[in-house]
């Protein structure tokens, strides 16, 4: 797609739950202020998910918005608040879940930057957590029918890792194309001295397709020693290619070091759709007051907005999230920051001043 062809990019948007229907409508303000600074044309697609849409229409993930899900390229999916359903909803599996196994987004891309103007732990952090989004150990995610947990009897829990070589060569190959684009080194994490088949599957599959990309160099880590690695030297990691779990609590550890988990973007990913997704939940405890920090739901659309330009939906689409990052980083190095981040702006104030920063030339 080149930028002369008229083209409109159709993106599905869903609050969620909690501060979903703050940081949502202004992620959506913020796209939109790209779009038009770049001469992009987006149509959104507003879908029903969470607890409004067990209101309206008698489940979390109405079949409808699955449906119209499949049409669209792309999505902005707000957090969810699944513990405060009522049964039988909080006990299946997350709005997010369905939607991930619906279309096999496999890969959940998790970057952590620190920002200038942002108090950081690891003040020169600058890395991409490639987490295998499908299997592992997460018991939402490695079984076809039912969950990976189980009590034989009610003194005994047990739960089933799955790790096959189809989804490590897959992840592995999001890890090291993304490598090549950025530092060109990639970690591999593994706890292979206790987890020696399930972890050491993972592993050796990565480390064979580290073949396929000889320019990329190749490190190994036990994940208890990565963990002391980026408190101490976060700043020397480019990208880590992690199993479920793994990945899951290691980008959570790397968002906080950066800066804020308010902070932290995420792309959740198939070879055909990605979702937009923050990497934190739903704050319940401040929806609605205008206080919540949208940064990573406006990175992550930035993210979502870069595949769709890899995706064949042209170069404007690069060019937009180009601008919202710029805007974001010109927006915090400036001092204007939600309270999370010792900041006084609001939720409102803080879009406002990235929709500016956003539309200048």
């Amino acid at each position: 797609m080149t930028d002369s062809q008229v083209h409109t990019v159709r993106i599905g948007s869903m609050v969620g739950d909690g501060i979903g229907h703050e940081i949502v409508p202004a992620t959506v303000r913020v796209v939109d202020a790209a779009a038009q600074a770049e001469h992009l044309s987006i149509e959104w697609v507003e879908l029903a998910l969470g607890r409004d849409a067990i209101d309206a229409h008698g489940s979390p993930v109405p079949q409808s918005t699955l449906d119209e899900l499949a049409t669209l390229p792309a999505w902005i999916l707000g957090p969810h608040d699944s513990a405060s359903y009522p049964e039988p909803f909080r006990s299946q599996l997350t709005p997010g879940g369905v939607v991930r196994k619906t279309f096999d987004l496999f890969a959940n891309i998790r970057p952590a930057v620190a920002h200038p103007g942002v108090r950081a732990v690891s003040p020169n952090m600058d890395l991409v957590v490639v987490r295998e989004n499908t299997e592992g150990f997460y018991a939402d995610r490695n079984m076809h029918v039912g969950g990976g947990e189980f009590m034989p009897t009610p003194d005994v829990a047990l739960a089933v890792g799955v790790f096959t070589r189809t989804a490590c060569e897959r992840i592995a190959r999001e890890a090291f194309t993304l490598a090549r684009s950025r530092r060109k080194n990639v970690t591999i994490v593994h706890k292979t001295n206790v987890l020696s088949l399930t972890t050491g599957l993972f592993r050796d599959v990565c480390t064979s397709v580290a073949q396929e990309f000889p320019d990329v160099t190749v490190d190994q880590e036990h994940v208890d020693a990565l963990t002391a690695h980026l408190v101490r030297r976060g700043q020397d990691f480019d990208v880590i290619v992690a199993e479920n779990m793994f990945g899951d609590i290691l980008s959570d550890l790397a968002g906080e070091l950066s800066g804020s988990l308010g902070m932290a973007p995420s792309l959740n990913t198939s070879e055909a759709k990605a979702m937009a997704q923050a990497a934190h939940g739903s704050a319940p405890d401040i929806a609605g007051k205008n206080r919540a920090n949208p940064t990573a739901l406006f990175l992550s659309a930035a993210m979502m907005l870069d595949w769709l330009a890899v995706h064949g939906h042209g170069q404007k689409c690069a060019r937009a999230a180009l601008r919202i990052r710029h805007a974001v980083t010109g927006a915090l190095e400036s001092g204007v920051a939600t309270a999370d981040l010792g900041g006084r702006a609001s939720t409102s104030e803080f879009t406002e001043t990235v929709v500016a920063r956003t539309l200048r030339t």
